[in-house]
C-alpha cells in the first residue's frame, strides 16, 4: 500500500434518478425495505483532491455546513482509519447537483472521495469489498455510485441485487425551490396506505430493451404521495412536466424534491427545461450514463 501520487486527483460524481422505487414499511431497525432501480445521469459534481497538511473539505458554492458534517469529509476519515493512512488532503467539491432533491448529491460526493483516495493510495481491486462496507456505513445510496450506472438495489437500498443494462435516455430534470427532508418524507409515507408496487419485471424488461417509451411506461415511485403532501410544489412540477410536449413519462427522484422526465429527444428535454426555468424552477437536461464515479485526472 502506498500513499500514492502528489498531484491532484479529479473525480466525476454523477447524480442519480430512480427509475423504480418501491418502499416497504418501517422495519424493526428503523429502516425501510426498499426495492429500487437507480440510474446514474450526466449531471455531476466534480471533486478535486489535493495534497495538504490536514484533511479539509469545502464546497463551491458553500452549503453552510461544518466540514466535519460533510459526507465527503466523513468518507475520507473513515477510509483513512480503515487503511491506517492519514487523509492529509484538501477536498474541493464543485456542486452542480442541487441538495435535498433526491438526486444523491451527498452520496455521490462521498463515493467520489472514497474512489479518489483509493486511487491515490493505490488500494487495488482486492480492497473493493472493504470500500463497499465503508460506503454502506455512510449512506444507503453511496455503494451504488461505486459501481455501474444502472442497478437494482434491495435491503435498505444498499444491497446490489442486479446490474442492469443502461437504457440511453434523454432526460429533463426539474426542481422546485423547496426541500423535502428525507426523514419527514418517510414519516409521512408511514401514515399513508400505499398501493402495492407493480413489481420489478416491467422496468427490468424496459432496461433490457433500451426503449425510452418502455422505460417511461415502467417508471414507478410510491414515495410520491408522501412527498407531494409535504411539498405541493413538487406535485405541481411533476404535473407540469408530464403535460409537456415530447415527454414520454415522468417521476419523482427519490423522495424529492426533483422530478425528471424521460423525453422523446434531446430537443424535447431542452424545451421542458426552458419552460421550467421560465416558471422560476431550477432545471437541466441530462442523459443516462453507464457508470458511477470516475477518476478523470491524476494517476
Amino acid at each position: 500500500m502506498s500513499a500514492g501520487p502528489e498531484e491532484r486527483t479529479v473525480v466525476r460524481a454523477p447524480a442519480k434518478v430512480n427509475l423504480y422505487l418501491a418502499v416497504g414499511r418501517r422495519r424493526a431497525d428503523g429502516y425501510h425495505d426498499v426495492d429500487t432501480v437507480l440510474q446514474a445521469v450526466s449531471l455531476a459534481d466534480e471533486i478535486v483532491i489535493e495534497p495538504a497538511t490536514a484533511l479539509s473539505v469545502k464546497t463551491d458554492p458553500d452549503l453552510g455546513l461544518p466540514a466535519e458534517e460533510n459526507l465527503g469529509y466523513r468518507a475520507a476519515a473513515a477510509l483513512g482509519s480503515a487503511v491506517g493512512l492519514e487523509p492529509a488532503v484538501a477536498i474541493t467539491i464543485a456542486k452542480r447537483i442541487p441538495a435535498q432533491a433526491g438526486l444523491g448529491g451527498a452520496s455521490t460526493d462521498a463515493a467520489a472521495v472514497l474512489a479518489g483516495l483509493a486511487h491515490r493510495w493505490r488500494l487495488g481491486a482486492s480492497f473493493a469489498p472493504v470500500l463497499g462496507e465503508i460506503a454502506a456505513s455512510l449512506g444507503a445510496d453511496v455503494p451504488f455510485f461505486l459501481g455501474p450506472g444502472t442497478a437494482r438495489l434491495t435491503g435498505r437500498g444498499d444491497v446490489l441485487a442486479q446490474t442492469l443494462p443502461t437504457p440511453l435516455l434523454d432526460l429533463a430534470i426539474v426542481r422546485p425551490d423547496v426541500p423535502v427532508p428525507t426523514g419527514a418524507a418517510y414519516a409521512a409515507f408511514d401514515l399513508l396506505a400505499s398501493p402495492a408496487p407493480p413489481g420489478f419485471d416491467a422496468i427490468l424488461s424496459a432496461c433490457e430493451s433500451g426503449d425510452a417509451s418502455d422505460v417511461a411506461a415502467a417508471l414507478f415511485n410510491n414515495m410520491t404521495d408522501a412527498s407531494t403532501g409535504l411539498a405541493p410544489e413538487v406535485g405541481d412540477a411533476l404535473a407540469s412536466v408530464r403535460r409537456s410536449p415530447g415527454v414520454l413519462g415522468a417521476a419523482m427522484a427519490g423522495s424529492g424534491s426533483a422530478v425528471f422526465a424521460v423525453c422523446a429527444s434531446a430537443a424535447a428535454a431542452a424545451a421542458v427545461v426552458s419552460a421550467a426555468r421560465e416558471s422560476g424552477l431550477w432545471g437541466t437536461t441530462a442523459t443516462t450514463v453507464t457508470t458511477g464515479v470516475i477518476v478523470t485526472e491524476g494517476a
